[in-house]
Parts: structure tokens; C-alpha cells; sequence
């Protein structure tokens, strides 16, 4: 078994099974670290464990959980912990992280060094190393140990780079940095946000802010909800990104924990990365926002929401994290918050249109329609021209529009949004079902939703409108056709069932409509669809 493959088990066995016996009295303590862990409350879970393991302190997989728990939680007994881990690859890790932390980097070389050279550790193990060597001033040794550890394989060649780039900066080897951050940009055309902080960065050191500036809109064109922190981003740049060798640390895992983001039984391999990475350099950002997606991936959002409200106002994405916070707020039953929050960051940034989306977007949960449609109103007024990605401004509204009855100007705001995007499938679905679902223009109607197919050809809410508007066209075997794979595509859709039942009903399948029309009770359809489908049960048990 690879060392790797070890991680992985030891990543899943917070919630593997375990037999009660073993624990006699203490079960209790460990049943609690459990649940504790899978409700995000790590501090909690290591603690319980640690009560557990004192109890039976030979037991293996006992001292895995709480060694792994103790590393999430950021614990002190985790350094503890690890003298009762031999031959863990992540125990090894710990002590040589230990020697980072104390500054002993001749301590930190030779563990890093000597790290498994297989799986996780064999990947991680050359960047750690450079890192501990270039903070001796070995600079040259340190760039030797990453080109030696380049293997021809893409990921892991870039961030080899990446971080000898890094270096070559910080030790102040312009020439060489400069060559290196240049080929590193025409590798890697495409950055994410923190590979393009980093060559923008490079760019706004050396005199050039038009090419930095480019760089950092660039990005945005492609991830806009970074716009509200543009020109903090751009104030950042001065700054080096890496400035002593635990930021390099702390970075290199970071990367590592982005390539290695895989949710899992128990912590993601990517999360305990980036517990490390917060070990080493706590000022951190990127493993923060790692561990918080990863909290609120797993329904554990209050969890995200504490580790977010750590963020201090001096980072540059400060109001992005806001921003995901009150959508967080949102979505923990805490609107009121969420809706006061977003209020603020509108008044704070009144050119960016994000924060009264969000706003128009809880509002169309509570089903305030009138009030969503004056924030998407707002939003659209910041944006005065509309760029390609601004037609789901209109889309909001149009929606909006719809939900509040006022279809013509539903319809005018889907046709802005198809002449900001054109052949937008989510917009042509829509208009395409609500013309059928008015019988206006049928044909037309049909024509829309099969142009959104052609781009999303499995999608069964389209699939669900073909069929729909092949019922009000008379083809019912056809709609029935359509209506069936659409269930098969989405079997928890109560709208795509209650549609089947009308186009079963329609061929005199009585039985299975009233069946379909049922179970889509079941489902929780929307209050308009409920009531159709109330209505038509109503009809069919008036009859003799």
C-alpha cells in the first residue's frame, strides 16, 4: 500500500465503523468525538477522542482519529500525538513542519528530506525541501532540488515552477525570476486567482501596471464575482507574494491542497493540507477559504460562516468573503442578516451590481417577488453596458417578472438577455415553456427549447419542456416520450412528474396519471404547480 493510499485512510476513519466492546466505558467519549467531528466541530471531536484514546492507548486506528482530529482542529496535543505514529506519512510531515515553525531549518531540511517518496509525500517533499533550503540562503540548491524533482507530468511540473519562480524572487534573482515567471504565464495562459496575483504581481514590481492591471481583469472577465475586490487586488500587487520561506511553505501546500480537493468519507485529503498549511503560516488565506468551502459542501455552514468572519479586513478579497458570507447567512435560515449584510456592501461598492443580485436572489426564496425585482432593477442600472456575461441579470428579473405574474415584461427581459447571449439555453427554455405553458406561438415556443437542446442535449428541464409543448401541440405519445426520459434524468423533479401525469392522463392512462400527479405532492412542487395538480386530483375523484 502506498503512502498515499494510507492518507486516505486515515482521511476516511473519523467515520468508519468501530466495534463498541473495544472501548468499553469510553465509547461514550468516542461516540461523541464522532458526531462531533461530522457536525465540523473539531475542537470538540479531537478532545472527546483524546478521551477515548487515553483509555486504550495502544489501539491504532483510536490514534489515527485522533491524531487526524487534532490536526483539524489545530490542536497542541497533535505534536504530542505523534510520537505514537510511526511509519504515518503525515506524522512525518507534523515533526518536520515542527522544525519549520521554530525556524530550525537545517532541523526542517534533514526531515524533509528523508519524507516517503511515494504518493502525497513524494509530491509535496522536493517543494518542502526547496523551501527549508532557500530559507538557509541556498538559494541555488534549492532550485536544483525542484529542477531534479520534475517528472514530465503537467500539475506537478507547474507547481514545481511556481515555486522555484518564488524563490528565484524572493532571493532577489530578477534575471532568472523574471525568465521563469515569463514562461510560466505562456504555460499557463488561463491563471487562477492565485497564480495570477503572483504574476501580476511580478509585472506591477517591475514597472509594468498595464500588464499587471490586464492580468488581474483578465481573471475577472472569467470569474466576475472578484470584481467588488479589483482594486484591492491592485493595491495588493506592491506587495511580493512570498516573502520568508514559511509563507513558501504554507503556499506550496496550499497549491498541493487545491490539486488534491477531493471530497471523501470523513476530511478531504485537500482539507488536512490545508490544516497544515495553517500550521506553518497562519496568516494564510487560501487554505481558509479551502476549508470553509469544504464545511459548507457538507451542509456544515455555520462552520463556514465562523471561519470566514475570521478573515481580517486588510485582505484584498475581504469583500468577496463578506459577500460569501451572507450568502452563507442566507442559507442557515438567518436572511435578516444575510439581507443587512449585502445592504452594506452595495452602499461599500456601488459600481459592482453582485451584492443586490444576491439580494434579488433571496428575496425570490421567500418568495417576494416585488422586492426581487427592484434589486435585480438596481443591479442592472450599475451595468451600463451590458457585457457577455450580464444577460443573467435580465434572466433574474425576467424570472422574477414571471413568478410575479407580469409576463410581458418577463418576456422583454428574456429577449435582452437572448440579445446579450444569443442561443443561451437556459434563457430559451424558459421563454420556450412559458409560451407553451400560455399557448402562445407554439411552434415558436417548440423552436426555442429545441435550439436549448442542441446545447444541453441530457438536461431533463429542457426535456421536460419538449415534452410540454408536444402535449399543448396535440402529441401526446410524443410528449410522452420526452416526459419519460426526463423523469429517468431527474426521478425527484415533482414539476417533470406532474407534467407525465397530464400527458398519461391525456392518452387515458388514468391510473398512472393519478399516480405521477400524487407522488409530485410528494415531491413539494411550487405553490402555482401545487395547486394544478390539487385541482386535477379534485376533478378525477368528482367523476362517477
Amino acid at each position: 500500500m502506498t503512502n498515499f493510499a494510507r492518507v486516505l485512510l486515515l482521511a476516511a476513519s473519523v467515520s468508519a465503523p468501530f466495534a463498541p466492546a473495544a472501548l468499553g466505558a469510553d465509547y461514550k467519549a468516542f461516540l461523541a468525538g464522532r458526531h462531533a467531528a461530522q457536525m465540523g466541530d473539531n475542537t470538540r471531536a479531537a478532545a472527546e477522542m483524546l478521551t477515548a484514546l487515553a483509555a486504550d492507548p495502544a489501539r491504532a486506528d483510536l490514534q489515527n482519529q485522533a491524531f487526524l482530529l487534532s490536526i483539524l482542529a489545530g490542536s497542541p496535543d497533535t505534536t504530542r500525538l505523534v510520537k505514537m505514529m510511526a511509519d504515518n506519512p503525515l506524522a512525518a510531515l507534523v515533526l518536520a513542519d515542527s522544525s519549520a515553525r521554530a525556524n530550525n531549518w537545517p532541523a526542517a531540511e534533514l526531515a524533509y528530506a528523508v519524507l516517503p517518496r511515494a504518493g502525497l509525500t513524494d509530491a509535496l517533499r522536493p517543494l518542502l525541501l526547496a523551501w527549508a533550503q532557500a530559507a538557509q540562503g541556498l538559494t541555488d540548491k534549492s532550485l536544483n532540488t525542484l529542477d531534479d524533482a520534475g517528472r514530465g507530468h503537467g500539475q506537478t511540473d507547474a507547481l514545481l515552477s511556481i515555486n522555484a519562480a518564488l524563490i528565484a524572487d524572493m532571493a532577489h534573482r530578477d534575471g532568472l525570476a523574471n525568465r521563469m515567471y515569463q514562461d510560466i504565464a505562456k504555460a499557463l495562459p488561463t491563471p487562477d486567482l492565485g497564480l495570477a496575483v503572483i504574476l501580476a504581481s511580478w509585472e506591477a514590481r517591475n514597472g509594468r501596471p498595464t500588464e499587471a492591471h490586464a492580468i488581474i481583469d483578465a481573471l475577472i472577465a472569467r470569474s466576475p464575482d472578484l470584481a467588488m475586490a479589483r482594486q484591492r487586488l491592485i493595491d495588493s500587487l506592491g506587495t511580493p507574494p512570498v516573502s520568508n520561506a514559511r509563507a513558501g511553505i504554507g503556499m506550496a501546500y496550499g497549491m498541493v491542497a487545491g490539486v488534491a480537493r477531493t471530497q471523501r468519507s470523513g476530511a478531504s485529503v485537500g482539507e488536512i493540507l490545508a490544516h497544515l498549511a495553517l500550521r506553518v503560516d497562519p496568516t494564510a488565506l487560501p487554505p481558509v477559504l479551502l476549508i470553509a468551502e469544504t464545511a459548507a459542501n457538507r451542509d456544515q455552514r455555520n462552520v463556514a460562516i465562523d471561519l470566514l468572519q475570521r478573515v481580517p479586513a486588510v485582505e484584498p478579497l475581504y469583500p468577496v468573503v463578506q459577500l460569501r458570507i451572507a450568502m452563507l447567512l442566507a442559507r442557515t435560515d438567518r436572511q435578516v442578516e444575510a439581507l443587512a449584510s449585502l445592504e452594506v456592501l452595495a452602499k461599500t461598492y456601488p459600481n459592482q451590481p453582485d451584492t443586490l443580485t444576491a439580494i434579488g436572489d433571496i428575496l425570490i426564496d421567500q418568495k417576494k417577488y416585488a422586492g426581487a425585482i427592484d434589486a435585480y432593477t438596481r443591479a442592472i442600472k450599475r451595468v451600463p453596458v451590458p457585457g457577455k456575461t450580464d444577460w443573467s441579470l435580465f434572466y433574474a428579473r425576467g424570472a422574477a417578472y414571471e413568478r410575479n405574474h407580469e409576463w410581458p415584461r418577463a418576456q422583454a427581459d428574456m429577449q435582452q438577455a437572448l440579445k446579450i447571449a444569443p442561443n443561451q439555453p437556459f434563457v430559451l427554455n424558459f421563454l420556450g415553456f412559458s409560451m407553451a405553458d400560455r399557448n402562445q406561438d407554439l411552434p415558436e415556443a417548440r423552436r426555442k427549447i429545441e435550439l436549448a437542446l442542441k446545447t444541453r442535449p441530457d438536461d431533463g428541464a429542457i426535456i421536460d419542456s419538449l415534452g410540454w409543448v408536444k402535449l399543448r401541440q396535440g402529441d401526446a405519445h410524443g410528449a410522452i416520450e420526452a416526459l419519460e426520459r426526463a423523469a429517468e434524468l431527474q426521478p425527484g423533479d415533482a414539476t417533470i412528474t406532474g407534467h407525465l401525469g397530464d400527458a398519461y392522463w391525456q392518452v387515458g392512462r388514468k391510473i398512472e396519471a393519478e399516480n405521477q400527479w400524487r407522488r409530485a405532492l410528494v415531491l413539494k412542487p411550487d405553490e402555482d404547480e401545487q395547486a394544478r395538480i390539487e385541482k386535477r386530483l379534485k376533478t378525477v375523484s368528482a367523476q362517477p
